[in-house]
């Protein structure tokens, strides 16, 4: 099974090479100022995409004294790795999951992935760009990071499997299904009757390919990235969860750079994270037509009788009480009450 590429995409993944190649030696001088960036996602990944950009322009805007070298796929290590690797300094900058990896050492940064909490974009970004991104950037600098005004953006989640459509919540009775490893997202799955296994992500294809798992839960992004689609046959749209990538940075690694390349960076960064987004919606789309030319079968899915059922099995009550009151005020206010 092939999957046709549109110019479109092509385009982006071609971009996606610049990754792996040395910037253009334009300078005199080597840099004063080199930062690693860690992801987890494959060079292709729009995320990866635009920071190969961001890196081109801030090295130019700051004549060379500032670049950025990028080591996606985790090449670096397991999220884990990276995470320890910046608090020690041995990594400058890291784009991390606030519902996985960051939520062990700061538990609210998770709260953007409750399930089915977000209907769309809109009320997305309304949270995350307002008073809720506010509170969990707030908590992340108390953990001793610097983080950038903008999460990038990883998607609306889906689920995927090889025997049936999901329709209902019924349809997850007893389905063992791959989820990163994360008390948020084996409680849901656990709440809605699956059995969710938790995996690394680079366990998930060969998982699927042996039946270890029946299914698997991504954006189209990393569906089509990681060619998820030669391993699963249909995929739901449940939109069940968000994820997103907080760019964090060592603290101490920060403070060694002068205030006027500080604003550069971040000034480049948050615009570059804003293009992702913009980048990232279009391709869900584009990809959905991709997948389904590659064989993938799409159904739609309405979100209530999988909110009632989360509500049925507590999970929200439970989840409001692990991350407290405020953080979950600041989330109802942007999705209205969820518990």
């Amino acid at each position: 099974m092939t999957l046709s590429i549109s110019r479109r995409r092509f385009a982006t993944l071609a971009g996606a090479g610049a990754i792996s190649a040395a910037l253009p030696l334009r300078y005199a001088h080597a840099a004063e100022h080199t930062f690693k960036i860690g992801t987890n996602v494959p060079a292709s990944h729009p995320l990866n995409v635009h920071l190969t950009k961001a890196a081109e322009q801030v090295k130019e805007q700051t004549n060379g004294k500032f670049e950025f070298q990028l080591f996606p796929n985790n090449q670096l290590g397991a999220d884990s790795d990276m995470l320890s690797q910046l608090r020690s300094g041995a990594l400058e900058c890291f784009l991390n999951s606030g519902v996985n990896v960051l939520s062990t050492i700061i538990p609210a940064a998770a709260i953007s992935g409750v399930g089915f909490a977000f209907k769309d974009y809109p009320a997305l970004w309304s949270a995350m760009d307002g008073k809720l991104g506010a509170h969990l950037r707030q908590q992340i600098t108390r953990g001793g990071f610097v983080v950038m005004d903008k999460i990038w953006d990883n998607g609306f989640r889906m689920i995927t499997n090889s025997s049936k459509p999901i329709v209902q919540p019924e349809d997850l009775k007893n389905m063992k299904i791959r989820v990163p490893v994360s008390a948020l997202w084996l409680s849901l799955f656990k709440s809605l009757g699956a059995s969710p296994t938790g995996l690394n992500f680079a366990e998930v294809y060969s998982a699927l390919q042996t039946k270890v798992v029946d299914g698997q839960e991504n954006p189209p992004a990393i569906i089509s990235a990681a060619k998820l689609f030669e391993v699963q046959k249909y995929c739901s749209v449940t939109n069940h969860m968000w994820d997103g990538w907080w760019f964090l940075i060592n603290r101490r690694s920060w403070g060694q750079v002068p205030a006027d390349i500080q604003a550069t960076v971040s000034r480049v960064l948050n615009s570059a994270c804003e293009a992702e987004r913009a980048d990232v919606a279009a391709q869900n789309i584009a990809l959905q037509k991709d997948l389904a030319a590659a064989g993938m079968i799409f159904n739609e899915v309405n979100p209530a009788p999988f909110r009632e059922a989360l509500s049925q099995a507590g999970f929200y009550k439970e989840w409001r009480g692990k991350f407290g009151d405020e953080p979950w005020a600041l989330l109802e206010e942007a999705v209205g009450k969820l518990a």
